[in-house]
């Protein structure tokens, strides 16, 4: 066998004087000596010991260290396998006793054989079981550690093979050696599946490391962002306005997105992504995605780049006013609604305000949203077209005829019709006539005899009823309707139908404190003073009476100017027998408490 030898320890010397973070002291050289000075003498099949005078054994022993290597602790030695079992490889270095190694610290155990020469480093001469105390991965650190330290101080980019992955990050093998690369430090961006990366070669820099504690700690992130930097000087060196270049998008924002154009990022504002409207940048574009751009802005002190999508095409107003002439129809889609009006996409980068008071010819439009929702597909007419300003105006109700035109002849003064109710308000009652054309019946047109302070009184929304129309306002759009005047005036065709002592009998339309509100026939209305209700049990207007009862009357008195008729409910049976009074109340027994005296 060859007496090759490595001195670790001068190496070590070196690694101090260049002030590396720990020393591993330097090994004490051992001589080995015999145990004792007895002989043991084989004779026949009995072994005996014999003993030597000094002389004897002075010659023997230097026979016996003359047979072995002189090795010293902290070498590296050159040794034979003499076993290989799957936990552990058996090494002969020539010396007295054999080392053991454990099997996992070769870096391609499977092609180990016996007889085969492999260099291992010398921890110790002789461990407590008495053998040689050896390791495979010391030698393979120490061997390379002049080119690994050249690398380091160098910056030189090496290869790695990415063996396994451990907690924090994963083992690479460099020069057949252990080195820890951080999981921080594989890649630029955060790397998600470590198991990928397993059975790789990858470039990579040392960027730490420690002869003592043979520690290697390196980086592929470091290796990259030197890349990543030439390549940035170099395209800040060519980048221009105007340019149109090529990238991935790295980031995407509420406000923009930022695009990696290969070393430098530029800012792609979510107002140059589109000529049209868009709410979020991941409308049109994804992440990791690569796209064109135009640069539309750089400044070469800050290095800041502003990028432009929508800038690629054309602007859509160069032709607006060739494409959308006045008085056409156009098509759209509704992308905002406003409490002026609604805004409509005609195209990519061109909407079209419909105001409020353009969306309906009859209706009483509070807010666009009762007419239109985001998202609608409408057909419009085109009003007007401001280039310089980029408007267009737009007319949702121009689009279909005017119903007023039609209204006008359709219904002259005086005509009768059925409609139905579609509101009530404190003056009156909207009836709509037709689809878009409404009429308003003002509340002193309701009736001709009853008092109303409110039409909900005696009117409820979605009744149909009977009008007549009274008058056409065709400048301010506006019908006037009639409910009382289908019907002739029972003042002047029916009240002789009502005079003192008449008997009669009214429907309790209202319950009040001062006294009865009653429907008589012919729409007349009546009134009860609390001061006629008086009698028997009854003291008070909600002691008995309910609204909708009917109850006998006699009238009382009739006024033609003021259109008032007064009526008695007492009077009328002060007049009968005690008899009739008490069967009326006992027909009503659930409408009082109290008894008849």
């Amino acid at each position: 066998m060859a007496e090759e030898k490595v001195n670790v320890n001068e190496q070590q010397e070196e690694v101090q004087n260049n002030s590396v973070e720990e020393q591993q002291p330097k090994a004490e050289e051992k001589q080995v000596k015999p145990k004792d000075e007895n002989v043991l003498k084989v004779v026949g099949d009995i072994v005996e010991e014999e003993t030597y005078d000094e002389s004897e054994y002075e010659e023997l022993k230097n026979v016996y260290e003359k047979s072995f290597k002189s090795v010293k602790e902290g070498e590296i030695v050159k040794g034979k396998i003499v076993q290989i079992t799957n936990k552990e490889v058996v090494v002969d270095i020539g010396f007295k006793a054999e080392g053991i190694i454990p099997i996992e610290e070769f870096n391609e155990p499977e092609k180990l054989e016996v007889g085969q020469e492999v260099d291992v480093f010398l921890d110790s001469i002789e461990t407590q079981e008495g053998i040689l105390s050896l390791s495979k991965k010391k030698a393979d650190f120490y061997l390379v550690w002049d080119q690994l330290k050249k690398d380091y101080e160098e910056g030189n980019v090496i290869d790695g093979y990415v063996a396994k992955r451990i907690k924090g990050g994963m083992v690479v093998k460099i020069y057949g050696v252990e080195a820890f690369l951080p999981g921080s430090q594989i890649d630029i961006k955060q790397v998600t599946n470590f198991n990928e990366w397993v059975g790789q070669t990858i470039p990579v820099k040392i960027i730490k490391i420690n002869k003592a504690r043979r520690n290697i700690v390196v980086s592929r992130r470091a290796v990259l962002e030197e890349s990543r930097e030439k390549k940035r000087q170099e395209l800040l060196k060519t980048l221009e306005k105007g340019m149109v270049v090529e990238g991935v998008v790295k980031n995407i924002t509420d406000f923009g997105v930022f695009i990696d154009l290969g070393g430098v990022d530029g800012l792609l504002h979510i107002t140059d992504m589109s000529w049209g409207r868009i709410n979020h940048p991941t409308e049109l574009i994804k992440k990791d995605e690569r796209i064109k751009v135009k640069i539309i802005d750089y400044d070469k002190n800050k290095q800041r780049v502003s990028l432009g999508l929508k800038q690629l095409e054309p602007h859509p107003w160069e032709k607006v006013e060739e494409k959308y002439r006045i008085g056409t129809k156009v098509k759209g889609k509704v992308v905002n609604i406003t409490d002026y009006g609604a805004f409509v996409e005609l195209e990519k980068g061109i909407e079209g305000l419909i105001h409020i008071s353009e969306m309906s010819w009859t209706q009483h439009v509070k807010h666009p949203s009762e007419v239109l929702k985001i998202g609608d597909e409408v057909e419009a007419v085109v009003l007007s077209v401001n280039k310089d300003e980029q408007k267009i105006s737009l007319g949702l109700k121009q689009a279909t005829p005017d119903p007023w035109e039609v209204a006008v002849e359709k219904y002259p003064v005086g005509t009768k019709l059925k409609g139905v109710i579609k509101n009530l308000t404190n003056f009156g009652v909207f009836i709509e006539m037709e689809d878009g054309v409404e009429g308003l019946v003002h509340i002193s047109d309701i009736s001709w005899s009853k008092r109303i302070r409110h039409p909900n009184e005696i009117l409820k929304k979605g009744q149909e009823v009977e009008v007549v129309v009274l008058g056409i306002d065709k400048e301010n759009r506006r019908i006037s309707l009639g409910m009382k005047q289908v019907h002739e005036d029972p003042w002047k065709v029916h009240i002789d139908k009502y005079k003192p002592d008449v008997e009669t009998i009214g429907k309790i339309r209202k319950v009040l404190e001062k006294g009865l509100v009653v429907d008589l026939d012919y729409d007349f209305e009546g009134f009860v003073p609390v001061s006629q209700i008086y009698i028997g049990p009854i003291k008070r207007t909600n002691d008995f009476f309910k609204e909708g009862m009917e109850i006998p009357l006699k009238v009382m008195e009739v006024n033609k100017d003021e259109r008032r008729i007064v009526l008695s409910f007492r009077e009328y049976f002060n007049a009968r027998p005690r008899k009739d009074f008490d069967d009326f109340m006992a027909a009503h027994k659930d409408n009082h408490d109290t008894k008849s005296n």
